[in-house]
């Protein structure tokens, strides 16, 4: 009797994942490495561009020194993942991540129009399991901001984590993020 193996999907690595990069291989594209996976991300739109900028402008007038504002800059979750949230509050300054990229953050947001639903499910459950505390969405499709909160484990979940505490807030409604000061919902839409 033969034994039969079925087909085994290769998870990359980070240190793959950036082999690759290093040769090129992701020239002119804009990718993430999630759970083993390398996601093509979708092109950027303008109001996804300056809600990214509108974001970090609001975030850096409520996080006082002690926070460094990254966009659109690696965070890693695992050795399987290293995703780039269009916005990150990380504790420290600039010259802290030298020699590596973080490993926490006190918030990391995603803007959406195309990738609400994947941001929602894949990401939310992916920044839970990384336990970060604070994972925003700033959606532009419904021009409101979904604020999740409390990283729990769920067997359910995409990556076995969800938030537990998810809320809404509208243009007119103000938040404070964890640790800072309130930050209105308008300033953070284009």
């Amino acid at each position: 009797m033969v034994s039969v193996t079925p087909p085994q999907v290769h998870r990359w690595t980070r240190h793959e994942y950036h082999r690759l990069a290093e040769l090129g291989f992701f020239e002119g594209r804009r990718v993430e490495l999630i759970e083993g996976q390398v996601i093509d991300m979708a092109a950027m739109r303008s109001p996804h561009a300056v809600a990214i900028d509108l974001v970090d402008a609001a975030l850096k007038t409520v996080f006082g020194s002690g926070y460094y504002i990254r966009q659109q800059k690696p965070f890693v979750v695992s050795d399987i993942s290293e995703p780039e949230p269009d916005v990150a509050v990380v504790q420290g300054s600039i010259r802290d991540y030298t020699d590596a990229h973080p490993t926490a953050a006190a918030l990391l947001v995603e803007v959406a129009d195309t990738s609400v639903s994947y941001d929602r499910k894949f990401k939310g459950s992916l920044y839970a399991k990384a336990g970060v505390a604070e994972y925003w969405i700033v959606n532009l499709v419904k021009r409101q901001l979904e604020v999740y909160r409390q990283p729990v484990v769920d067997d359910q979940a995409t990556y076995g984590w969800h938030y537990a505490k998810v809320s809404t807030y509208q243009s007119g409604q103000s938040i404070a993020p964890l640790n800072a000061q309130r930050v209105a919902v308008e300033n953070l839409l284009p």
